[in-house]
């Protein structure tokens, strides 16, 4: 938190301030609840959590002071119901959320909305790997092979086959114009909800 305080001390002298704070932080490892081991789960919930609740208390203050501004943070479909394997970080996500929309309440006197970006799959490192092929692949009630490129042909095509649209997951550049506009004057007025980005798997959920 020191270092955090200290990045945003010198934001607010060199530059006056922020107007738009986006929290977009996001680690995974699959880990049965049998066979977690402590920092399975603190790793996952002190970064993706506990890191994303310390932005928002350090530069929330800053935004007070600017007389408003906007909050972003990012959550995941997987932070809107369980996941095999996954519950460090389907938890972290569902509390980003409770997060998102207990600062909406508080902060919204001063200007300030806050709201939550919540993407499918990204092609990403966090998605591009044998441990969420695997993880795919057994939840579709078959075995991987141990082969990673195997393994990604089957994960493919088992997550196009869940996918509304047909897609195994979305690109970085399907998220980012959701986030520009929740930064903008436009969506003054949003706060305290979830937009998300799936190809149409937030049909699958009711959270």
């Amino acid at each position: 938190m020191g270092a955090l305080r200290d990045v945003a001390t010198e934001v607010e002298t060199t530059w006056g301030g922020v107007d738009i704070v986006f929290a977009n932080a996001g680690i995974q490892a699959f880990k049965p609840i049998l066979e977690m081991a402590d920092a399975d789960w603190h790793d996952q919930i002190d970064n993706n959590l506990t890191g994303t609740a310390n932005m928002l208390r350090v530069f929330a203050p800053l935004l007070v002071r600017r007389g408003g501004g906007r909050i972003i943070v990012t959550s995941s479909t997987q932070g809107q119901h369980g996941t095999k394997w996954g519950s460090a970080y389907s938890a972290s996500k569902w509390g980003i959320i409770g997060l998102m929309k207990s600062a909406a309440l508080e902060l919204g006197a001063h200007g300030i909305t806050v709201n939550a970006v919540i993407p499918g799959l990204v092609d990403t490192a966090l998605t591009r790997h044998e441990d969420r092929y695997a993880q795919a692949i057994a939840v579709s009630g078959s075995s991987p092979s141990g082969d990673v490129a195997d393994d990604e042909a089957t994960a493919r095509r088992m997550l196009a086959a869940k996918s509304p649209m047909g897609l195994p997951w979305i690109e970085p550049e399907d998220v980012a114009p959701l986030v520009v506009f929740l930064a903008s004057d436009e969506a003054r007025l949003i706060s305290g909800t979830s937009l998300a980005v799936t190809a149409g798997d937030s049909a699958n959920v009711t959270a």
